[in-house]
């Protein structure tokens, strides 16, 4: 029963990107709508749950919002350049390598020589995997989804700062767990209108936009509820397994083409990323 429980914000978490996508809008409609859906499961934790909050826990809890709807809204703007299949494995493997080196050098996570080796056996690993799950199908003119893949880059960089800073600002100011969920949700909420402000967002989208982002919520909850039962480390390396659902869901549930050499790469990629994942998860102990 725990490990059902372990498995379920990878489950929910990488489902996200595929209800925003089913549903349409683009990316700014997903982007407001999600981090409305957000909001409304952190308005019920704030009236139902046990919390107490901060001065600290307010300002740094908005701020870390914000920035996820930084990185929420730019890997969207990926997704509708490049695809679910392959936005998603190399986001989650720039999020893992950011939040990791940034964590080893300022938060002291890899303290012995054991934990060093771990960590960057695990971050060689998750590059190769990265690699691996971007090949692009071989084209005898010029490739039109290698140009999309390199306009893409640069969103996925601004995406990943976004998604580190809403991970590691927490930790820098131990403002974590339950409590920081509701002002979190509130910053994740302007960070989204101010992203889709100029962009007119339709009440139509919009609306139907909110379920994925209940659906990532809930996803939040059940990591919450699985690190007392299993560990920090091992319930994060499990969440990191969204990139299967996401991933496969992309070629399988949206119908996005890859050729066969293709797919091998992608297997072997998801393979390596969630290998680094429970290597890295081990490193932090």
């Amino acid at each position: 029963m725990e490990y059902l429980i372990v498995l379920l914000p990878a489950i929910f978490w990488g489902s996200v990107v595929l209800i925003n996508v089913k549903v349409g809008g683009g990316p700014y409609n997903q982007i407001l709508g999600t981090t409305i859906g957000a909001f409304i499961i952190g308005i019920l934790l704030f009236i139902f749950g046990d919390v107490q909050f901060t001065v600290s826990t307010i300002i740094i809890g908005m701020i870390s919002g914000a920035f996820w709807a930084l990185g929420q809204g730019f890997q969207l703007r990926s997704v509708d350049l490049i695809g679910v299949s392959l936005t998603m494995p190399i986001s989650t493997g720039l999020q893992l390598l950011g939040t990791t080196l940034f964590s080893a050098a300022f938060l002291g996570e890899w303290s012995t020589g054991t934990q060093v080796t771990l960590g960057l056996t695990g971050l060689v690993l998750l590059i190769i995997g990265v690699i691996f799950t971007s090949v692009q199908k071989k084209s005898s003119g010029g490739n039109s989804n290698t140009k999309k893949l390199a306009q893409a880059i640069p969103i996925l960089l601004i995406s990943t700062v976004g998604y580190v800073v809403y991970v590691v600002i927490g930790q820098l100011f131990g403002v974590e767990g339950w409590d920081a969920l509701f002002p979190q949700s509130i910053g994740m909420v302007i960070g989204g209108i101010i992203l889709s402000f100029k962009h007119k967002p339709s009440i139509k989208y919009t609306t139907v936009n909110i379920l994925p982002g209940i659906v990532w919520a809930l996803g939040n909850m059940f990591l919450f509820i699985s690190q007392p039962k299993v560990g920090v480390g091992t319930s994060f390396s499990f969440s990191q397994m969204l990139v299967i659902v996401s991933t496969l869901g992309g070629i399988f549930l949206l119908g996005e083409q890859k050729t066969k050499r293709q797919m091998t790469f992608i297997w072997i990629g998801i393979v390596l990323i969630i290998i680094a994942a429970f290597i890295i998860g081990a490193a932090k102990g």
